[in-house]
């Protein structure tokens, strides 16, 4: 699937809900089925600047996509990361550097956030598109 066809569905998915009490909720039961990441990468290299809570991401190029890794300490934020691997991992780095990131803004997620949490949300995406650089720029 393609970023964008990602995005469009995980914008149908949060439009079942209701009320942000469900869709955190959601977003909490996304979190708990993010795949673990190897206890390897939980080092400071790997954690995310700028989130209040501890978030890890690892990103690796297998051919010619990027799988990314992540782990965090707070629900919320485990929930957040899992999206947007959801969402960028498997892809291109040149994809992932061309993607736009509105579907979160679509979800209403950004300005339900805290302004800390919405701080670590854009964090978040820089570190993932800094990976895409990285890898883009070994070809």
């Amino acid at each position: 699937m393609t970023i964008k066809e990602i995005q469009t569905e995980i914008i149908d998915e949060f439009s079942m809900f209701d009320d942000w009490d469900e869709r955190f909720q959601y977003v909490i039961d996304l979190g708990k089925s993010l795949p673990l990441i190897d206890e390897k990468f939980k080092t400071d290299e790997n954690t995310i600047k700028g989130c209040q809570s501890k978030v890890w991401l690892n990103g690796e190029k297998k051919e010619e996509i990027i799988q990314f890794t992540a782990d965090s300490d707070a629900i919320i934020t485990k929930g957040i990361i899992a999206i947007l691997i959801r969402v960028f991992s498997n892809q291109k780095p040149a994809d992932i550097l061309d993607a736009n990131t509105d579907f979160i803004d679509e979800i209403g997620l950004k300005s339900h956030l805290s302004p800390t949490r919405a701080n670590g949300l854009v964090s978040m995406i820089k570190q993932i598109k800094m990976y895409a650089l990285a890898y883009q720029s070994q070809n």
